[in-house]
């Protein structure tokens, strides 16, 4: 089937700021997203989406395609990601004159997943026949367990959840979603903005893999994880 990547990038980010340019234990953060994407062999098109024409010169330095400008209003902080993925996906079959049915977006801010796990997730979400795929690790706190809500001066365990387990163990298995990979069907994608409208299925990662960055703690903790990385390999 036809597969279009997408990588959303945009030019105004605040919790560290310009992190699509800066340089990440050698290179720019986009590159690695943009590197694993090539290295699959799984896409017909890697299309980058983005307000910033610094974001573009760059994402087409390292091989990706950024022909469109996004709009003003699917650029702000509060901008939902999916009609952001969407328009990418709806100018991508008119400039290339062709129907993608399959999309895969991958988030420039999981920069330690490998292509191995693109791979993975997109044999999972076509063995299962899913609509959508996402992905996610095991979670570092349990809502039925640990978690709490702090509202008019009361403390509570987190409302709505029916178990209360009586330790961490007896807890139902919950995951974080971590960003790594989206995958969607086409019509599916069209249709909806929501991640869990239809068959929606879940590849685990591995914690380690999983860092999502959107901090400058988190950025310190990608670049130990990098710099480990290459010393297991020399």
């Amino acid at each position: 089937m036809p597969l279009l990547c997408t990588i959303c990038m945009r030019g105004g980010s605040k919790g560290v700021p310009n992190k699509n340019l800066r340089e990440l234990y050698g290179k720019p953060l986009m590159a690695y997203t943009i590197e694993q994407a090539k290295e699959t062999g799984l896409f017909e098109k890697i299309v980058v989406s983005t307000d910033s024409e610094n974001i573009a010169e760059m994402a087409r330095s390292f091989g990706a395609e950024a022909w469109f400008k996004r709009p003003q209003e699917l650029s702000t902080d509060q901008a939902p990601k999916i009609p952001v993925i969407r328009l990418a996906l709806i100018k991508a079959e008119a400039y290339y004159q062709s129907t993608f049915d399959v999309i895969i977006d991958l988030d420039v801010t999981s920069p330690l997943r490998l292509p191995t796990d693109i791979c993975d997730a997109y044999e999972r979400f076509i063995r299962e026949n899913a609509e959508i795929l996402i992905t996610g690790c095991d979670a570092r706190r349990n809502p039925y367990f640990n978690v709490v809500e702090y509202n008019d001066g009361h403390l509570n365990l987190v409302k709505g959840l029916h178990i209360r387990p009586a330790c961490r163990q007896d807890a139902p298995q919950v995951y974080d979603m971590n960003s790594a990979v989206y995958i969607w069907k086409r019509d599916i994608l069209m249709g909806t903005d929501s991640l869990f409208s239809g068959n929606t299925s879940l590849f685990v990662m591995p914690s380690e893999r999983s860092i999502d960055i959107d901090s400058e703690l988190d950025w310190k903790l990608v670049e130990l994880i990098l710099e480990q990385r290459t010393m297991n390999v020399d």
